[in-house]
Protein backbone atom coordinates (compact mmCIF):
# COMPACT_ATOMS: atom_id res chain seq x y z
CA UNK A 1 0.00 0.00 0.00
CA UNK A 2 1.50 3.38 -1.14
CA UNK A 3 2.54 5.99 1.58
CA UNK A 4 0.25 3.90 4.12
CA UNK A 5 2.87 4.73 7.07
CA UNK A 6 2.28 1.06 8.40
CA UNK A 7 4.87 0.07 11.07
CA UNK A 8 5.97 3.85 11.37
CA UNK A 9 6.40 4.83 15.26
CA UNK A 10 4.34 7.73 15.21
CA UNK A 11 0.70 8.06 14.63
CA UNK A 12 -1.84 11.03 13.44
CA UNK A 13 -4.87 12.27 15.63
CA UNK A 14 -8.08 10.28 14.42
CA UNK A 15 -9.93 12.87 16.76
CA UNK A 16 -9.05 15.81 14.39
CA UNK A 17 -10.49 15.63 10.68
CA UNK A 18 -9.67 17.13 7.80
CA UNK A 19 -11.43 18.94 4.82
CA UNK A 20 -9.64 19.70 1.74
CA UNK A 21 -10.59 22.98 0.08
CA UNK A 22 -10.80 24.25 -3.21
CA UNK A 23 -12.86 26.51 -5.46
CA UNK A 24 -13.95 26.47 -8.74
CA UNK A 25 -14.55 23.55 -11.29
CA UNK A 26 -11.33 21.05 -11.79
CA UNK A 27 -12.96 17.68 -10.99
CA UNK A 28 -10.24 16.10 -12.27
CA UNK A 29 -7.90 17.36 -9.49
CA UNK A 30 -5.25 14.53 -8.47
CA UNK A 31 -3.61 16.87 -5.66
CA UNK A 32 -6.88 16.33 -3.30
CA UNK A 33 -7.24 12.68 -4.50
CA UNK A 34 -3.89 12.55 -3.28
CA UNK A 35 -4.40 14.47 0.34
CA UNK A 36 -7.95 12.04 0.80
CA UNK A 37 -5.23 9.17 0.43
CA UNK A 38 -2.53 10.13 2.86
CA UNK A 39 -4.49 11.35 5.78
CA UNK A 40 -7.44 8.39 5.03
CA UNK A 41 -4.66 6.16 5.14
CA UNK A 42 -3.61 7.08 9.10
CA UNK A 43 -7.25 6.89 10.04
CA UNK A 44 -7.82 10.53 9.82
CA UNK A 45 -11.45 11.50 9.11
CA UNK A 46 -11.27 13.18 5.67
CA UNK A 47 -14.13 15.91 3.89
CA UNK A 48 -13.65 17.30 0.85
CA UNK A 49 -15.27 19.81 -1.21
CA UNK A 50 -16.11 18.60 -4.69
CA UNK A 51 -18.00 20.01 -7.90
CA UNK A 52 -20.28 16.92 -7.82
CA UNK A 53 -21.04 13.62 -6.48
CA UNK A 54 -18.98 11.88 -9.15
CA UNK A 55 -15.70 13.15 -8.94
CA UNK A 56 -12.43 10.77 -8.41
CA UNK A 57 -12.27 12.66 -4.98
CA UNK A 58 -15.96 11.84 -4.09
CA UNK A 59 -14.98 7.89 -5.30
CA UNK A 60 -11.86 7.57 -2.87
CA UNK A 61 -12.92 5.02 -0.22
CA UNK A 62 -10.34 6.91 2.45
CA UNK A 63 -13.29 10.03 1.88
CA UNK A 64 -15.79 10.34 5.04
CA UNK A 65 -17.86 12.52 3.30
CA UNK A 66 -18.11 14.86 -0.26
CA UNK A 67 -19.47 18.27 0.64
CA UNK A 68 -21.06 19.19 -3.04
CA UNK A 69 -20.87 22.52 -3.57
CA UNK A 70 -20.17 24.22 -6.99
CA UNK A 71 -18.00 27.29 -7.12
CA UNK A 72 -16.34 29.36 -9.81
CA UNK A 73 -13.58 31.09 -7.26
CA UNK A 74 -14.64 34.46 -8.32
CA UNK A 75 -18.08 34.06 -5.61
CA UNK A 76 -18.02 37.37 -3.02
CA UNK A 77 -15.55 36.26 0.13
CA UNK A 78 -18.30 36.21 2.19
CA UNK A 79 -20.31 34.09 1.03
CA UNK A 80 -17.31 31.81 0.52
CA UNK A 81 -16.42 31.96 3.90
CA UNK A 82 -20.17 31.82 4.93
CA UNK A 83 -20.17 28.26 3.24
CA UNK A 84 -16.77 26.72 4.80
CA UNK A 85 -18.82 27.81 8.22
CA UNK A 86 -21.45 25.84 7.11
CA UNK A 87 -19.21 23.22 6.48
CA UNK A 88 -17.47 22.67 9.17
CA UNK A 89 -20.93 22.88 11.64
CA UNK A 90 -21.63 19.71 9.79
CA UNK A 91 -18.86 18.16 10.54
CA UNK A 92 -19.12 19.22 14.12
CA UNK A 93 -15.21 19.32 15.34
CA UNK A 94 -12.30 21.62 14.25
CA UNK A 95 -11.50 20.22 11.20
CA UNK A 96 -7.52 20.70 9.63
CA UNK A 97 -8.11 22.72 6.74
CA UNK A 98 -5.91 21.78 3.51
CA UNK A 99 -6.39 24.13 0.83
CA UNK A 100 -5.21 22.95 -2.48
CA UNK A 101 -5.39 25.87 -4.66
CA UNK A 102 -4.49 30.20 -4.43
CA UNK A 103 -8.38 30.75 -3.99
CA UNK A 104 -8.78 28.35 -0.74
CA UNK A 105 -4.93 29.51 0.45
CA UNK A 106 -5.88 33.56 -0.05
CA UNK A 107 -9.34 33.12 1.77
CA UNK A 108 -8.42 31.52 4.39
CA UNK A 109 -5.30 33.60 5.75
CA UNK A 110 -7.56 37.27 4.78
CA UNK A 111 -10.21 35.54 6.74
CA UNK A 112 -8.39 33.85 9.81
CA UNK A 113 -10.81 35.55 12.43
CA UNK A 114 -13.52 34.27 11.63
CA UNK A 115 -12.77 30.59 10.69
CA UNK A 116 -10.40 30.02 13.89
CA UNK A 117 -13.29 28.52 15.75
CA UNK A 118 -13.95 25.86 13.10
CA UNK A 119 -11.03 25.39 11.75
CA UNK A 120 -7.33 24.87 12.42
CA UNK A 121 -4.65 26.41 9.96
CA UNK A 122 -1.11 27.86 10.41
CA UNK A 123 -1.41 31.45 11.07
CA UNK A 124 0.12 34.06 8.84
CA UNK A 125 -0.21 37.50 7.94
CA UNK A 126 -3.08 37.95 6.48
CA UNK A 127 -2.24 39.46 3.60
CA UNK A 128 1.39 37.48 2.48
CA UNK A 129 -0.59 34.50 0.62
CA UNK A 130 -2.23 36.97 -1.90
CA UNK A 131 1.16 38.38 -2.59
CA UNK A 132 2.76 35.34 -2.77
CA UNK A 133 0.20 34.16 -5.49
CA UNK A 134 0.10 37.58 -7.60
CA UNK A 135 2.92 37.43 -10.17
CA UNK A 136 3.86 40.89 -9.59
CA UNK A 137 3.70 40.53 -5.68
CA UNK A 138 6.06 37.49 -5.83
CA UNK A 139 8.31 39.42 -8.19
CA UNK A 140 8.83 42.28 -5.78
CA UNK A 141 9.23 40.27 -3.11
CA UNK A 142 11.95 37.99 -5.03
CA UNK A 143 13.83 41.47 -5.27
CA UNK A 144 13.89 42.88 -2.13
CA UNK A 145 15.23 39.37 -0.43
CA UNK A 146 17.63 38.90 -3.13
CA UNK A 147 16.00 35.87 -4.77
CA UNK A 148 16.63 35.69 -8.34
CA UNK A 149 13.30 35.60 -10.25
CA UNK A 150 12.88 35.94 -14.76
CA UNK A 151 12.72 39.37 -15.71
CA UNK A 152 9.81 40.57 -15.90
CA UNK A 153 7.54 43.76 -16.53
CA UNK A 154 3.82 44.48 -15.55
CA UNK A 155 1.47 46.68 -18.44
CA UNK A 156 -0.79 49.27 -17.20
CA UNK A 157 -1.95 50.23 -20.60
CA UNK A 158 -1.75 49.32 -24.00
CA UNK A 159 0.40 51.10 -24.76
CA UNK A 160 3.27 50.33 -22.17
CA UNK A 161 2.66 46.60 -23.85
CA UNK A 162 3.63 48.38 -27.00
CA UNK A 163 6.40 50.22 -25.02
CA UNK A 164 7.72 46.65 -23.64
CA UNK A 165 7.36 45.46 -27.16
CA UNK A 166 9.95 47.56 -28.53
CA UNK A 167 12.76 46.93 -26.30
CA UNK A 168 12.40 43.06 -25.61
CA UNK A 169 13.81 39.99 -26.84
CA UNK A 170 11.24 37.52 -27.97
CA UNK A 171 9.77 35.31 -26.67
CA UNK A 172 8.44 35.62 -23.89
CA UNK A 173 5.68 34.91 -21.05
CA UNK A 174 2.94 35.93 -20.25
CA UNK A 175 0.98 35.04 -16.77
CA UNK A 176 -2.44 36.48 -15.56
CA UNK A 177 -1.10 38.68 -12.93
CA UNK A 178 -3.11 37.95 -9.90
CA UNK A 179 -4.59 34.26 -8.77
CA UNK A 180 -8.03 35.57 -8.58
CA UNK A 181 -8.50 37.83 -11.47
CA UNK A 182 -7.71 34.10 -12.92
CA UNK A 183 -11.03 33.53 -12.39
CA UNK A 184 -12.66 36.80 -13.01
CA UNK A 185 -10.89 38.30 -15.83
CA UNK A 186 -8.11 36.09 -17.71
CA UNK A 187 -5.83 37.63 -20.01
CA UNK A 188 -4.74 34.36 -20.82
CA UNK A 189 -5.39 30.76 -20.31
CA UNK A 190 -2.24 30.04 -18.57
CA UNK A 191 1.42 30.68 -18.65
CA UNK A 192 1.84 31.63 -22.76
CA UNK A 193 4.90 31.45 -24.77
CA UNK A 194 4.92 34.44 -27.62
CA UNK A 195 7.23 34.21 -30.08
CA UNK A 196 6.67 37.62 -31.79
CA UNK A 197 6.10 41.27 -31.50
CA UNK A 198 2.95 40.88 -33.95
CA UNK A 199 1.82 38.07 -31.29
CA UNK A 200 2.09 40.18 -28.31
CA UNK A 201 0.51 42.85 -29.89
CA UNK A 202 -2.57 40.84 -31.23
CA UNK A 203 -3.36 39.31 -27.86
CA UNK A 204 -2.92 42.42 -25.73
CA UNK A 205 -5.46 43.96 -28.11
CA UNK A 206 -8.37 41.72 -25.79
CA UNK A 207 -6.76 43.09 -22.69
CA UNK A 208 -8.67 46.09 -22.06
CA UNK A 209 -7.30 49.40 -20.56
CA UNK A 210 -5.62 48.28 -18.00
CA UNK A 211 -4.15 44.38 -19.23
CA UNK A 212 -3.94 42.04 -15.72
CA UNK A 213 -1.04 40.67 -16.93
CA UNK A 214 2.88 39.84 -16.09
CA UNK A 215 5.20 39.85 -19.06
CA UNK A 216 8.38 37.55 -18.84
CA UNK A 217 11.81 36.97 -20.18
CA UNK A 218 12.08 33.42 -21.42
CA UNK A 219 14.72 30.69 -20.02
CA UNK A 220 15.46 28.78 -22.92
CA UNK A 221 14.01 25.20 -22.33
CA UNK A 222 17.75 24.10 -24.20
CA UNK A 223 19.38 25.93 -21.13
CA UNK A 224 17.08 25.36 -17.99
CA UNK A 225 16.40 22.29 -15.58
CA UNK A 226 13.00 22.80 -13.82
CA UNK A 227 13.04 22.30 -10.14
CA UNK A 228 10.20 21.74 -7.41
CA UNK A 229 10.17 22.30 -3.41
CA UNK A 230 7.39 21.21 -1.58
CA UNK A 231 7.58 21.83 2.01
CA UNK A 232 5.63 22.38 5.37
CA UNK A 233 7.04 25.35 7.98
CA UNK A 234 5.98 26.08 11.44
CA UNK A 235 4.77 29.00 13.30
CA UNK A 236 8.41 30.08 13.47
CA UNK A 237 8.74 29.72 9.10
CA UNK A 238 11.31 26.39 10.16
CA UNK A 239 11.00 23.74 8.40
CA UNK A 240 9.41 20.25 9.81
CA UNK A 241 9.41 18.68 6.56
CA UNK A 242 11.26 20.06 3.00
CA UNK A 243 11.59 17.93 -0.22
CA UNK A 244 13.26 18.92 -3.87
CA UNK A 245 13.27 16.80 -6.73
CA UNK A 246 13.02 17.88 -10.59
CA UNK A 247 10.57 17.96 -13.25
CA UNK A 248 11.31 15.45 -16.39
CA UNK A 249 8.43 16.83 -18.53
CA UNK A 250 4.83 18.93 -17.77
CA UNK A 251 1.86 19.12 -19.80
CA UNK A 252 1.31 21.52 -21.72
CA UNK A 253 5.15 20.86 -22.72
CA UNK A 254 7.48 23.32 -20.56
CA UNK A 255 4.84 24.96 -19.04
CA UNK A 256 2.01 23.35 -17.56
CA UNK A 257 1.36 21.18 -14.75
CA UNK A 258 3.78 18.41 -13.76
CA UNK A 259 3.56 14.92 -15.58
CA UNK A 260 6.66 13.16 -14.59
CA UNK A 261 8.88 13.70 -11.47
CA UNK A 262 11.98 12.28 -9.97
CA UNK A 263 13.19 13.27 -6.27
CA UNK A 264 16.68 14.44 -6.13
CA UNK A 265 18.49 15.97 -3.46
CA UNK A 266 19.44 19.06 -4.09
CA UNK A 267 21.19 21.22 -0.96
CA UNK A 268 21.78 24.36 -2.31
CA UNK A 269 17.98 24.63 -3.07
CA UNK A 270 16.73 23.28 -0.14
CA UNK A 271 18.52 26.42 1.17
CA UNK A 272 17.70 28.56 -0.78
CA UNK A 273 13.63 27.77 -0.18
CA UNK A 274 14.31 27.61 3.40
CA UNK A 275 16.33 31.39 3.71
CA UNK A 276 13.57 32.54 1.25
CA UNK A 277 10.56 31.03 3.36
CA UNK A 278 12.43 32.49 6.66
CA UNK A 279 12.87 35.84 5.69
CA UNK A 280 9.42 36.18 4.48
CA UNK A 281 7.14 34.56 7.56
CA UNK A 282 5.69 32.12 5.97
CA UNK A 283 4.00 29.36 8.07
CA UNK A 284 2.01 26.24 6.55
CA UNK A 285 2.20 24.28 3.05
CA UNK A 286 4.28 25.72 0.42
CA UNK A 287 4.82 24.00 -3.63
CA UNK A 288 7.64 26.17 -5.59
CA UNK A 289 8.52 26.05 -9.02
CA UNK A 290 12.08 27.30 -10.35
CA UNK A 291 14.02 26.90 -13.36
CA UNK A 292 17.48 26.20 -13.11
CA UNK A 293 19.43 28.96 -16.00
CA UNK A 294 22.73 27.18 -17.04
CA UNK A 295 23.62 30.44 -18.96
CA UNK A 296 24.30 32.24 -15.13
CA UNK A 297 24.10 28.90 -12.67
CA UNK A 298 21.04 30.56 -10.75
CA UNK A 299 17.58 29.04 -9.76
CA UNK A 300 14.68 31.47 -10.57
CA UNK A 301 11.82 31.41 -8.68
CA UNK A 302 8.43 31.04 -11.19
CA UNK A 303 5.83 30.69 -8.61
CA UNK A 304 5.21 30.21 -5.02
CA UNK A 305 2.20 28.30 -4.55
CA UNK A 306 1.03 28.95 -0.88
CA UNK A 307 -0.43 25.60 -0.49
CA UNK A 308 -0.34 21.82 -0.90
CA UNK A 309 0.92 21.11 -4.63
CA UNK A 310 -0.85 18.57 -6.93
CA UNK A 311 2.02 16.71 -7.27
CA UNK A 312 3.01 16.82 -3.45
CA UNK A 313 2.65 12.65 -3.02
CA UNK A 314 6.18 12.51 -4.81
CA UNK A 315 7.62 13.17 -1.90
CA UNK A 316 7.95 11.83 1.79
CA UNK A 317 10.70 10.96 4.05
CA UNK A 318 11.98 7.72 5.42
CA UNK A 319 9.71 8.03 8.55
CA UNK A 320 6.15 7.91 6.11
CA UNK A 321 5.76 12.00 6.44
CA UNK A 322 4.66 14.12 3.48
CA UNK A 323 3.73 17.40 3.23
CA UNK A 324 -0.44 17.44 3.62
CA UNK A 325 0.57 14.73 7.21
CA UNK A 326 3.06 17.15 8.43
CA UNK A 327 0.41 19.58 8.81
CA UNK A 328 -2.00 17.67 10.05
CA UNK A 329 0.65 16.60 13.07
CA UNK A 330 1.70 19.99 13.73
CA UNK A 331 -1.50 21.26 14.24
CA UNK A 332 -2.59 18.80 16.25
CA UNK A 333 0.29 19.61 18.52
CA UNK A 334 2.19 15.97 17.59
CA UNK A 335 5.77 16.53 16.74
CA UNK A 336 6.60 15.44 12.97
CA UNK A 337 8.84 12.90 12.99
CA UNK A 338 12.21 13.31 10.64
CA UNK A 339 14.17 11.78 7.90
CA UNK A 340 15.71 11.68 4.73
CA UNK A 341 13.50 12.04 1.58
CA UNK A 342 13.31 8.87 -0.77
CA UNK A 343 15.34 9.81 -3.37
CA UNK A 344 15.01 8.43 -6.71
CA UNK A 345 11.53 8.12 -6.19
CA UNK A 346 9.43 8.79 -9.03
CA UNK A 347 5.80 10.33 -9.71
CA UNK A 348 3.58 9.86 -12.24
CA UNK A 349 0.04 11.73 -13.42
CA UNK A 350 -0.97 9.02 -16.05
CA UNK A 351 -3.58 10.76 -18.03
CA UNK A 352 -1.58 13.95 -19.06
CA UNK A 353 2.28 11.64 -18.86
CA UNK A 354 1.82 10.03 -22.37
CA UNK A 355 1.32 12.86 -24.08
CA UNK A 356 4.05 14.51 -22.52
CA UNK A 357 6.30 11.81 -23.34
CA UNK A 358 5.69 12.45 -26.89
CA UNK A 359 6.08 16.13 -26.90
CA UNK A 360 9.30 15.86 -25.47
CA UNK A 361 10.88 13.96 -27.78
CA UNK A 362 11.04 16.54 -30.41
CA UNK A 363 12.44 18.91 -28.17
CA UNK A 364 15.88 20.23 -26.78
CA UNK A 365 15.41 20.13 -22.82
CA UNK A 366 16.99 17.59 -21.04
CA UNK A 367 17.10 16.43 -17.17
CA UNK A 368 21.01 15.46 -16.48
CA UNK A 369 20.07 15.50 -12.73
CA UNK A 370 17.40 12.94 -12.96
CA UNK A 371 17.92 9.29 -11.91
CA UNK A 372 18.54 6.87 -14.50
CA UNK A 373 16.03 4.58 -13.13
CA UNK A 374 13.72 5.23 -10.26
CA UNK A 375 13.77 3.77 -6.78
CA UNK A 376 9.95 3.50 -6.59
CA UNK A 377 6.94 4.83 -8.22
CA UNK A 378 4.01 6.75 -6.97
CA UNK A 379 0.99 7.10 -9.77
CA UNK A 380 -1.16 10.34 -9.21
CA UNK A 381 -4.47 7.79 -9.99
CA UNK A 382 -4.01 4.74 -9.22
CA UNK A 383 -3.68 2.86 -6.06
CA UNK A 384 -4.40 -1.14 -5.40
CA UNK A 385 -6.25 -0.33 -2.26
CA UNK A 386 -8.20 2.61 -3.56
CA UNK A 387 -9.06 2.19 -7.01
CA UNK A 388 -12.27 4.06 -8.25
CA UNK A 389 -10.43 7.76 -7.95
CA UNK A 390 -8.72 5.99 -11.09
CA UNK A 391 -11.81 4.32 -12.63
CA UNK A 392 -13.79 7.31 -12.12
CA UNK A 393 -11.12 9.55 -13.62
CA UNK A 394 -11.02 7.67 -16.82
CA UNK A 395 -14.83 7.57 -17.34
CA UNK A 396 -14.75 11.25 -16.66
CA UNK A 397 -11.46 11.70 -18.95
CA UNK A 398 -10.87 9.62 -22.11
CA UNK A 399 -13.28 11.58 -24.35
CA UNK A 400 -13.93 14.59 -23.51
CA UNK A 401 -10.12 14.75 -22.25
CA UNK A 402 -8.39 13.94 -25.35
CA UNK A 403 -9.93 15.89 -27.29
CA UNK A 404 -8.78 18.54 -25.07
CA UNK A 405 -5.36 17.14 -25.10
CA UNK A 406 -5.45 17.34 -28.76
CA UNK A 407 -6.57 21.28 -29.04
CA UNK A 408 -3.26 21.83 -26.32
CA UNK A 409 -1.10 19.86 -28.56
CA UNK A 410 -2.00 21.68 -32.10
CA UNK A 411 -1.62 24.96 -29.96
CA UNK A 412 2.02 23.94 -29.01
CA UNK A 413 2.95 23.00 -32.71
CA UNK A 414 1.66 26.73 -33.59
CA UNK A 415 4.26 27.88 -31.32
CA UNK A 416 1.85 29.67 -28.97
CA UNK A 417 2.43 27.08 -25.68
CA UNK A 418 -0.24 27.87 -23.71
CA UNK A 419 -0.51 26.04 -20.26
CA UNK A 420 -3.06 26.60 -17.76
CA UNK A 421 -3.67 25.71 -14.13
CA UNK A 422 -7.26 24.97 -14.68
CA UNK A 423 -7.08 23.26 -18.12
CA UNK A 424 -4.35 21.08 -16.61
CA UNK A 425 -6.96 19.08 -14.80
CA UNK A 426 -9.25 18.46 -18.15
CA UNK A 427 -12.42 20.26 -19.53
CA UNK A 428 -14.71 20.33 -16.88
CA UNK A 429 -13.67 23.82 -16.52
CA UNK A 430 -14.11 24.45 -20.07
CA UNK A 431 -17.92 23.33 -19.83
CA UNK A 432 -18.45 24.77 -16.62
CA UNK A 433 -17.36 28.54 -18.71
CA UNK A 434 -19.88 27.70 -21.51
CA UNK A 435 -22.33 26.83 -18.99
CA UNK A 436 -22.67 23.26 -19.92
CA UNK A 437 -22.12 21.72 -16.42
Amino acid sequence: MAGDAVGAPWSADRDVPALIVKFGHYPLHHGGVGAIRSLGRLGVPVYAITEDPYTPAASSRYLRKAFVWPTTGAEDPGHLVEGLLRIGRRIGRPAVLIPTDEEAAVLIAEHQEHLAGSFLFPRVDPVLPRRLASKQGLHELCAEHGVASPTAAFPRSYEDVVAFADRTRFPVVAKNREAFVRRRRPAVNGTTRIGTREGLLSLARDWGGEPGVVLQEYLPREDAEDWIVHACFDQDSSPLALFTGVKVRSWPPHAGMTANAYVVDNPELAGLAARFVRQIGFSGVIDLDLRFDRRDGRYKLLDFNPRVGAQFRLFENESGVDVVRALHLHLTGRAVPRGEQRAGHRYVVENIDLPALLAYRRSGYTTPHAPVRASGTELAWFAGDDPLPFLTMLARFVRPGAKHLCQLWRTHRRGSGTSTKRARYGVGERRHRRGRT
